[in-house]
């Protein structure tokens, strides 16, 4: 059964928004007393964050679909929805956050790291928020934004110090468990090593990770064997060591020969050029190992490399390795430039701005009008056409914008249609220009003119007072002796 998995296709959702709520208030003596609708719920947000203790993506590979919760509705009495709870997702430190493009989106290094990778939709609001001077009792509420759907990639690259490279057997799983207290699966057959082995290796007062990269074969870059699954765990390694068998049983099999086939299918994956090199002939406490290794280290050592003669299993030559692979991760965490605080970087927009862009296009022959901007979209999204009134609260959105003035000017005229959102998901309709919508034919949009009224009970004190004020002018007038 599979116990560790680099890679995955996630598929997340994040929460929707609450709707808002269209509601007057109401008790005795007060009938109307006015808008008190509430704003909905903002919808949970799916957060990819690092967290030490987790160390594979098995779990994302057996339930790849996570979604956040939605928020919910207001309601009357000016109470709001309760917000949607996040959903974080914990993924193991060197994950690379990609779309299905292959585009890069996050690289999470460092726990705590964290990444939004779907952003809950906001909650509408309520009616009592969308009243105003002039529209002092809306008949209706905005509705919930829906929540993001995205599709991501995860990739695992391990992060560690050093990498141990060579062909499968050549003891490099053996090397990881007698320079630290890694206990990998060692086997006297190929490919015995399948997904990557970390040890924590201390020399001195230097600490640093070793990597045990499954064996690479030649057309690894290629995706033979398993080096195409396996190469991306060297990406993040300061130093590669080259591991080479100096008592292998393949006769048209050499450590020279070897080095050149590893370091050509590193050339081809790329990006390892600039990290510094050793090579350490393994097994050297067999005769004939120990005799080719003295008749290769020459050679290796005109190439530029530092050679190191070891055996993992006789313990040969280990503490002289593992002390010159602390000073090269040393220098190289020398050499990194120093993290800076992060600086928030404030890009106002340009005065000329408009928010959105009207774009001529023809659809069955017909013009057709369509305007992409965040607002104009955002404002679609929330409206309930169903409600006329919320219709012309979204067309007077859309003029102070200037939406209306813009499609003037790029052409359109009464009857053609305009397009609000992307060609997949966009609302459509024939544009009149400076129309209101049936519900301001009876006044103002907005406005509800039963609060204009006298109130029954008022009315009626009125009346009653006015009787009397009656009567008693009529009394003072009076005189008997007439």
């Amino acid at each position: 059964m599979t116990t560790f998995v680099d890679r995955v296709e996630l598929h997340v959702a994040a929460g929707n928004g609450g709707h808002g709520c269209a509601s007057v208030h109401r008790e005795k003596f007060k009938p109307l007393g006015g808008p008190d609708g509430g704003n909905g719920g903002r919808g949970g947000d799916v957060i990819l964050t690092v967290d030490q203790s987790v160390t594979t993506l098995l779990d994302y590979h057996h339930s790849p679909h996570r979604k956040a919760t939605n928020g919910k509705p207001g309601e009357g009495g000016n109470r709001a929805g309760k917000d949607g709870q996040d959903l974080v997702l914990p993924v193991p430190d060197g994950t690379v956050v990609l779309d299905k493009a292959g585009n890069v989106l996050a690289d999470l290094v460092g726990h705590g790291t964290s990444y939004i990778a779907a952003q809950g939709g906001r909650g509408g609001l309520g009616n009592a928020a969308l009243a105003s001077a002039r529209r002092k009792a809306p008949g209706f509420a905005l509705l919930g934004e829906p929540g993001d759907l995205q599709d991501v990639v995860l990739e695992l690259k391990t992060v560690a110090d050093v990498a141990l490279v060579g062909y499968p057997s050549a003891g490099k799983s053996s090397l990881i468990s007698v320079l630290s207290a890694a206990k990998p699966k060692i086997a006297d057959y190929p490919f015995t090593t399948l997904v990557p082995n970390l040890g924590v290796v201390t020399a001195g007062s230097t600490v640093y990770t070793v990597a045990d990269v499954p064996g690479l074969i030649p057309g690894a870059s290629q995706g033979r064997g398993l080096g195409l699954e396996f190469l991306r765990h060297v990406e993040r390694c300061s130093v590669l060591v080259h591991v080479l068998d100096t008592a292998t049983l393949e006769s048209e099999r050499d450590p020279l020969s070897d080095l050149d086939v590893i370091e050509a299918e590193l050339r081809e994956y790329g990006g390892l050029d600039n990290r510094p090199r050793i090579v350490v002939l393994n097994k050297v406490d067999v005769p004939d190992g120990k005799d080719l290794a003295e008749m290769v280290r020459p050679d290796l050592e005109a190439r530029g490399y530092r050679v190191f003669e070891v055996s993992a299993v006789a313990h040969i030559g280990l503490r002289e390795l593992s002390f010159a692979l602390a000073e090269l991760v040393a220098r190289a965490r020398a050499a990194k430039p120093k993290e800076e605080a992060t600086r928030i970087v404030i890009r106002p927009k340009a005065v000329d701005d408009a928010g959105f862009t009207v774009t001529s296009e023809e659809f069955g022959g017909e013009p057709l009008f369509r305007v992409r901007g965040e607002k104009p979209e955002r404002w679609v999204r929330q409206t309930d056409f169903n409600n006329d009134e919320a219709v012309g609260y979204l067309a007077d959105r859309l003029n102070r914008l200037g939406v209306e003035e813009a499609l003037m000017k790029a052409g359109a005229r009464t009857g053609d249609g305009v397009a609000i959102g992307p060609e997949e998901n966009a609302v459509v309709f024939d544009w009149e220009p400076s129309v209101m919508a049936g519900a301001e034919m009876l006044g103002r949009r907005g406005e509800d003119h039963r609060l204009d009224t006298e109130r029954p009970a008022a009315q009626r004190r009125r009346d009653k007072q006015a009787e009397r004020d009656e009567a008693l002018r009529e009394y003072d007038e009076f005189d008997p002796f007439e």
